[in-house]
């Protein structure tokens, strides 16, 4: 197994100095780069009792801005990660067609991969981390690692963005 505690150590640095709403989620992903790679990279949020998510963070803001809310829809995604609360993976692009509707966009980025990583606290789905990387870069072992690496820190992230906003 590759040791990644270089990284982990470097996201604890740049959340303990991070000030601004985005800094924790810059060192996420930055560790989720050094732990299993990511073209794209997005963090939303989620509000079951108004029922909508919102993108909160970006790598592509051109692409995908960072604006506005959409409502969730109740799918085989919807049940994977909400329900289940269990990462959504998919490898094809064609795979990726059959819940997102941007899967032109996402394919014209060069990726053709995703994992969407359940955040969840205090017995609430908070958000997702949501990769994405090229046709079948998320094996098995790369979804472990996600699990075992960005679990944690996704929930610091995303605790950290919120104590940020509040300052």
């Amino acid at each position: 197994m590759t040791d990644f505690t270089g990284a982990l150590a470097d996201f604890d640095r740049a959340l303990s100095l991070g000030l601004t709403p985005d800094a924790p989620f810059d060192a996420l992903l930055a560790l989720t780069r050094a732990t299993v790679g990511v073209k794209l990279f997005t963090f939303m949020t989620v509000d079951m009792v108004t029922e909508t998510a919102r993108r909160s963070y970006t790598s592509h803001a051109e692409e995908y801005p960072v604006s506005g809310t959409k409502p969730v829809t109740y799918d085989r995604w919807f049940e994977t990660v909400h329900t289940r609360r269990e990462c959504f993976v998919a490898n094809t692009l064609a795979d990726i067609a059959t819940v997102f509707p941007d899967f032109e966009l996402i394919g014209s980025l060069g990726c053709g991969s995703v994992i969407n990583l359940p955040v969840v606290l205090g017995n609430t789905l908070v958000g997702t981390v949501n990769m994405l990387h090229e046709e079948q870069h998320y094996t098995p072992e790369r979804v472990k690692q996600a699990k075992d690496w960005l679990s944690v820190p996704a929930k610091a992230a995303y605790l950290a963005s919120r104590v940020a906003v509040a300052s």
